[in-house]
């Protein structure tokens, strides 16, 4: 699993009109219909308002680059320009946890 973690940066509440017009447009839904998407998720971090955080979640490499070839990456950079948004992006490429299960509380 490879795992993006996108942060929308705006002013003036941007970054979450961003976000809500994502969901509402039916985009979000539209992204999580693709194959090979496990997660696609929008947070606000507390001490942060200007800051969206996507939780961006696929299968593996071949769907990421499906979904960048998909017609709603137009949709989707239309709206960060819309909205003036700015990015910083962390990946991870996930593990077997092993030794580290007794440590997760389920």
């Amino acid at each position: 699993m490879i795992t993006v973690n996108l942060y929308y940066k705006g002013t003036n509440g941007n970054a979450r009109a961003f976000a809500e017009e994502m969901e509402s447009s039916g985009i979000a839904e539209n992204i999580r219909k693709e194959p090979g998407n496990l997660r696609y998720q929008y947070f606000q971090p507390l001490d942060d308002p200007e800051t969206i955080l996507l939780i961006d979640s696929w299968t593996d490499q071949a769907a990421i680059d499906a979904h960048h070839a998909s017609p709603m990456m137009a949709q989707l950079a239309a709206l960060r320009e819309k909205y003036d948004l700015h990015m910083t992006v962390e990946r991870f490429v996930s593990e077997d946890i092993g030794t580290d299960e007794r440590f997760i509380r389920k």
